[in-house]
């Protein structure tokens, strides 16, 4: 390993992006937070929209103060983001028009109609991809039947990591582990699927030329250094969706372990080394993505904490500003198991007035509404739990394993008391950590494409000599296990 290199992370959520310096030495990264800027989507003409320039503008000031306050030379810089949303360049290169949000509202009703041209099957032994109406698959399948203008003028599609890179360095590619959220990639052969083009009627020529994680895209363009401020430094296709790249930062070591990356969304799944679709898999609708090095994501896309950042935003609208500290004491002093909600319901999916939509669905499922804060939060995170209770035994049942531990990375840690849920509800070992595993394993890769560390077990040998973990064993399971057998027996 050299003895010590500096990179920068681009890591872009949902809701805030973060510019990070990490720095490796003596087998140990760390990182330090350079400019943090908010995120989130702007309303257009009565759509949902992502606000690329502010975003873009902001990314670079990041750039700029990390390449001052590094140690010498900058080695690398790599871009990660959310799946899904992309951006549509004209024939001259520039952004024909903003983004569009992945909640947005024109993809309503869009897989329905899809599966009226092409048999819903079809599509999955096509893509191996789950079933969600925000998939890029749905979201250029409702401007062709539009008839959008924009995509007649399209000359080439980027995925949103990869258009961030593309405003840097001014080359244009599709990062593999991004390009397979899409649902119109064959993930058995990492190439665009043909028979999805052709049988929905979708402009293949616009899609960009696949590149695979560790690559060098360019350089960051003359203009784009001096505005930072900074030398022209290489840009790295890393593991640009964000979960690939937080799945490489999961501490684990063997085998038997599962990762759950929590967050705004929860992703939940194993890694494997090729793709797995077949009946089981669709059935349970999971997903097969790209992962680093030449692996597979098995995973499940679950609502995520989602549900509790909407409730507080409403109850914040309403007058009362609560931290998400605040809530989760209320709730853990709440009632157990007042009720129960299925976390990937449909309407749950758009911004809105979250706390009424939870009471709609507890009541048409036979439960009484709550305005106890305490108490939604709550049933939002058993339900939860339980959720990943039933994901963990389907997991086993596709790939014939048995998990052992759980590891679980991101934001979503801070979350103590889901923590402790997840752990009785699965009967799984749970170990945290660590909070940016994101970040982290954005920087290992770019580590790894310049030589730096040599493979992937290497790089997870560094996040656990770097970061602190937390184990929680599971408690209760006797009262979980009735819980989850009330929802099995309700099937």
């Amino acid at each position: 390993m050299a003895k010590k290199a500096s990179y920068v992370a681009v890591d872009l959520g949902a809701e805030s992006g973060r510019v990070m310096l990490g720095r490796i030495a003596e087998g140990r990264l760390s990182l330090e937070q350079i400019h943090r800027f908010g995120n989130g989507p702007v309303e257009e003409n009565g759509s949902l929209r992502w606000d690329f320039d502010r975003l873009l503008s902001e990314i670079k000031t990041g750039i700029g103060q990390a390449a001052k306050k590094a140690d010498g030379k900058v080695r690398g810089i790599g871009v990660d983001t959310w799946g899904v949303d992309f951006g549509l360049l004209g024939a001259d290169g520039r952004l024909i028009e903003k983004p569009y949000h992945y909640r947005d509202s024109r993809t309503n009703g869009m897989m329905d109609k899809a599966f009226t041209i092409m048999p819903k099957r079809r599509i999955y032994e096509s893509t191996g991809i789950q079933f969600m109406q925000l998939n890029s698959l749905y979201q250029v399948l409702a401007m062709r039947l539009a008839n959008a203008p924009a995509l007649a003028k399209t000359e080439r599609l980027l995925f949103m990591a990869d258009l961030f890179s593309y405003f840097l360095c001014g080359r244009a590619v599709g990062e593999y582990t991004l390009a397979s959220t899409s649902q119109m990639m064959d993930m058995q052969t990492g190439r665009w699927s043909e028979p999805i083009y052709d049988g929905l009627s979708l402009p293949i020529k616009i899609m960009p030329r696949i590149t695979v994680p560790g690559a060098v895209i360019g350089d960051l363009t003359d203009e784009v250094a001096k505005e930072a401020g900074c030398e022209r430094i290489p840009v790295i296709a890393i593991g640009s969706h964000d979960t690939a790249s937080a799945v490489l930062g999961v501490p684990a070591s063997g085998d038997r372990w599962a990762y759950l990356s929590s967050g705004t969304w929860s992703l939940m799944g194993v890694e494997l080394p090729s793709a797995i679709i077949n009946d089981k898999t669709f059935k349970y609708e999971f997903t097969n993505e790209g992962g680093v090095d030449n692996t597979i994501r098995l995973l499940k896309n679950i609502m995520g904490l989602w549900l509790v950042q909407e409730c507080k935003r409403q109850w914040q609208r309403e007058g009362q500003d609560l931290s998400y500290g605040e809530l989760t004491k209320m709730a853990a002093a709440a009632r157990p198991f007042f009720g129960r909600i299925e976390c990937d319901r449909g309407e749950f999916l758009a911004p809105g007035d979250m706390p009424a939509r939870i009471n709609q669905c507890l009541s048409q499922t036979g439960h009484k509404p709550t305005q106890d804060k305490g108490q939604m939060v709550r049933l939002v995170l058993e339900s939860l739990a339980l959720k990943y209770r039933r994901v963990l035994s389907a997991i086993e049942d596709v790939t014939g394993s048995t998990i052992d531990v759980l590891h679980i990375v991101g934001g979503g840690i801070q979350n103590e008391l889901l923590c402790q849920f997840t752990a009785d509800a699965t009967g799984r070992k749970v170990i945290t950590g660590p909070i940016e595993a994101t970040a982290s394993g954005n920087i290992l890769i770019q580590a790894k494409a310049i030589g730096q560390i040599k493979s992937i077990a290497e790089a997870r040998e560094v996040i656990r000599n770097s970061f602190e973990m937390k184990e929680y064993r599971p408690q209760d399971t006797a009262l979980w296990q009735k819980q989850y057998s009330n929802i099995a027996a309700r099937k």
